[in-house]
């Protein structure tokens, strides 16, 4: 699905993350959301790799990447950590700052790291969410019954893990086909790469830890940081069909985090990198396009590290 990008592993403090790098110029960072893994990029990132230095990863606790058994307060699994994971890896592969786009969870990820890590994170590309502060401030009958996974997957362990556990392919296929406009993109191949990770009750019980996460310290920390905001320009794209477009004016809300905000809405369901790659890769490359990259950041024959390892073919 990758061709001619290359496997590595990278290891954190925290652990170690999966990903493939592939093209040379400026540095981009993809993060996925649920229920996917890092595959979720395989149609954008081979075109956006013509241009820039593209880096996939999985997110800690998804696809290949670790999954630690988290802590009682959930901290473990919080954006704050995720994002501490991929300035990390981005660290090793030899990236001093670069641009993050992300889509789902995989956006929470990507904002926490330019809310975080503002000198490192050049310009921020969020795909089809607003920021949790802002989804549970205005949450209503119609969040609590369309966004129920936020609710369920946050509810204390076992139950989420053990409910998923009795059909993990069901509740994969359900997220696939309920939120997309176009559940055929998703092959049987695809499906099964985002199953698998569902059928690791380690992996399953990561992912409710990030949900739990989310109500507990990823919704103060947004709160913490709402009047700072972002100091990068910020690129907003959403599914014309999905939630964010019946419920929210995406722009105007994150025009109150950031100065520098445009964004589109793309003819398509939630899953905008996998239903309209095209458009998507068209906005995300003309936004990259307009982003100067600073002279400190290498953009090819970047240095790995020690902790970078490619793993055997």
């Amino acid at each position: 699905m990758f061709e001619g990008f290359e496997e590595f592993t990278v290891t954190t403090g925290h652990g170690t993350v999966f990903g493939r790098r592939g093209g040379s110029g400026a540095p981009v960072l993809l993060l996925h959301g649920i229920p996917q893994t890092h595959v979720m990029w395989r149609l954008v990132a081979p075109e956006l790799a013509r241009e820039f230095s593209v880096v996939v990863t999985d997110l800690r606790g998804y696809g290949s990447s670790d999954a630690p058994g988290g802590d009682p307060e959930h901290a473990e699994y919080a954006m704050r950590e995720l994002a501490r994971d991929q300035v990390e890896v981005m660290d090793q592969l030899g990236y001093r700052t670069f641009c993050v786009a992300g889509h789902d969870r995989g956006a929470r990820c990507a904002y926490r790291a330019a809310l975080d890590h503002p000198e490192r994170i050049d310009a921020l590309a969020v795909l089809d969410i607003i920021p949790i502060a802002d989804a549970f401030a205005r949450a209503n009958r119609d969040f609590a019954i369309g966004y129920w996974v936020w609710s369920f997957l946050a509810a204390p362990a076992p139950l989420p893990e053990r409910l998923i556990a009795g059909d993990p392919d069901a509740f994969v296929d359900h997220l696939l086909d309920d939120w997309a406009d176009r559940p055929e993109v998703f092959t049987e191949d695809v499906r099964a790469a985002y199953r698998a990770q569902f059928h690791d009750p380690s992996r399953v019980h990561a992912i409710c830890e990030q949900y739990r996460a989310a109500v507990t310290h990823d919704v103060v920390h947004d709160e913490a940081d709402r009047l700072g905001g972002f100091s990068c320009p910020v690129l907003a794209l959403w599914s014309d069909s999905g939630a964010v477009a019946r419920w929210y004016d995406p722009l105007e809300v994150w025009r109150a985090w950031a100065r520098d905000v445009s964004g589109a809405a793309v003819h398509a369901g939630h899953f905008l990198a996998e239903e309209a790659p095209e458009e998507t890769t068209r906005l995300i490359v003309g936004f990259l396009r307009s982003i100067p990259q600073r002279a400190d950041a290498p953009s090819t024959g970047a240095q790995r590290a020690p902790g970078w390892t490619r793993p055997l073919s």
